[in-house]
């Protein structure tokens, strides 16, 4: 079947743990307009769901994503010299600043399972999860200014925050495959393991922080962002009002009762 009689986001559930496969394998599961779309509803329906309480995305075939399929209509430039531009910015408002946002504010962890080549957005879309773990034959590009263009998806906010300033610039500058082990030595993702271990690996991770008190996890990837640009006393203070918060929930209370009687506990706030 073509990929254009398949959904480009395909979607199954293993216990807690949702799973969201990019569907373009053809293209190398290049990002288009509808595409992009889908992404962001199959986000929203695992939020909504109760029962998730981890999220982990991958590609199908060969590669992770190759980031923006240059041949959707939103972004082809056209042949004619007299035709107006294409207004990329379109695209970046309605559709990747959403989905960006929305996985970042994810009520639960994700973890993107990088299978093969994850350039420009696609690279930077697997970046914006809580955790990447990468295949050996994976890589990471910022391809964009190979076309004229700048790290979108968040990448000019995440690289240099993950890697520092003067490596972000070498990667966005030069645009050059950064091979998953590398990345993972750089401290650019999580953890690099072999290929056939990828998704074992992947789902393992989430079933751990799928049985871990969810809303004290995403409460930390968002303090963890906005201390970034705090001070220490105001990265404090926004500590103990959070705690205070999380002191009154059920997990705080399952979770030191479960360690002072020995047990698994379990774990229900989202």
């Amino acid at each position: 079947m073509s990929d254009s009689l398949e959904a480009a986001i395909q979607i199954s559930k293993q216990g807690p743990v949702r799973v969201l496969t990019l569907n373009r394998p053809a293209a190398l599961n290049a990002f288009t307009a509808a595409m992009l779309a889908e992404a962001r509803a199959a986000l929203a329906e695992a939020a909504a769901d109760a029962s998730v309480r981890a999220v982990v995305i991958t590609g199908a075939g060969r590669a992770f994503c190759a980031g923006q399929d240059l041949g959707d209509p939103l972004v082809k430039p056209d042949t004619d010299p007299d035709a107006a531009p294409k207004d990329i910015g379109h695209l970046l408002d309605g559709y990747y600043i959403p989905l960006a946002l929305q996985l970042r504010a994810m009520p639960v962890p994700t973890i993107a399972a990088v299978n093969g080549v994850a350039a420009g957005a696609g690279a930077n879309f697997a970046l914006g999860c809580d955790l990447v773990i990468a295949g050996e034959a994976a890589s990471f590009i910022q391809a964009f200014s190979k076309i004229g263009l700048i790290p979108d998806c968040g990448g000019t906010w995440l690289l240099p925050r993950l890697v520092g300033r003067a490596k972000a610039m070498q990667l966005a500058l030069l645009g050059d495959k950064l091979p998953a082990a590398e990345a993972a030595s750089l401290g650019l993702i999580a953890r690099c393991v072999p290929d056939a271990e990828l998704m074992s690996t992947a789902l393992a991770t989430a079933e751990k922080l799928a049985a871990m008190p969810s809303r004290a996890l995403a409460e930390t990837r968002r303090l963890i962002d906005q201390a970034m640009d705090q001070d220490f006393e105001d990265a404090l203070r926004v500590e103990a009002m959070v705690q205070s918060e999380l002191g009154f929930a059920h997990d705080y209370r399952e979770g030191v009762q479960a360690f002072m009687a020995k047990r698994a506990p379990q774990f229900k706030d989202r």
